[in-house]
């Protein structure tokens, strides 16, 4: 396949940005489209040009740091997959694909497709977590009955990857999608419960300084999300946070 490609190329944080054409051309339908990134990039260092900068680590949709905006779509055209795991069978020869990186105050733009995505670990260190006793006194898990629905649940809950598609699917940049997950994932478990007021409400006040917008109530995130986190863990923070915000 032959491409125009329209990238957001950004030197730094205070550059001011903007869309650079290139093209390419013998693009396999079996490529990811990370390696046709990989591809265009090997074109630009044999011309002496400044690669295109993007994320990747594990390219097996783990890790979700492949976020791009693809065509106006988190992660592409493509559904429960990231970005790494997208493939140009889903292009035409002649198309035209804009890549950008994901929009949202909270994810600044550090270079090209690069964005800053700390703001989700401090939204984790605020309460993300159970602290546990490891003096040699710790109870097994297995010891503590869960019905397989919470556990299940639970588990849904903990698929979360957090790359951010749900910020850049929601017209406001929320995050409630990703800080509903990390409360339900524990909120479900008897052993998240002995923190669960402090978690909820940690975590929803860090959300809110990090500058995430309020939940649109749209569904974008879900459609959205390569994981398919459910909306209904976003009911349940707010019911958490309700009753967390009464005591």
């Amino acid at each position: 396949m032959n491409l125009k490609l329209k990238i957001w190329r950004q030197k730094d944080a205070k550059d001011k940005g903007r869309m650079i054409d290139y093209n390419i051309s013998d693009v396999s339908p079996d490529m990811s489209f990370l390696e046709m990134l990989d591809v265009l990039n090997e074109q630009l260092n044999n011309k002496g040009e400044d690669p295109v900068a993007f994320d990747h680590d594990c390219r097996e949709g783990i890790c979700g740091m492949c976020s791009l905006f693809i065509n106006g779509e988190a992660h592409g055209p493509d559904r429960g997959v990231t970005t790494c795991q997208l493939h140009m069978r889903k292009f035409k020869d002649g198309d035209t694909i804009y890549i950008e990186p994901f929009r949202a105050k909270a994810f600044p733009v550090i270079k090209d497709l690069v964005v800053d995505r700390t703001s989700f670990d401090r939204i984790q260190q605020a309460g993300g977590f159970i602290s546990v006793n490891t003096s040699g006194n710790t109870q097994d898990a297995n010891a503590i009955p869960i019905k397989k629905h919470d556990a299940d649940r639970s588990f849904d809950a903990a698929t979360c990857i957090g790359c951010g598609a749900c910020v850049a699917s929601c017209k406001n940049a929320s995050a409630m999608l990703f800080v509903s997950a990390k409360v339900s994932q524990f909120a479900l478990l008897p052993q998240g419960r002995v923190e669960a007021t402090e978690r909820v409400l940690n975590m929803v006040k860090r959300m809110d300084e990090e500058g995430f917008g309020a939940c649109t109530n749209t569904g974008a995130c879900e459609v959205e999300c390569p994981k398919g986190i459910s909306l209904e863990n976003i009911a349940r923070m707010n019911r958490e946070y309700l009753f967390a915000s009464m005591k």
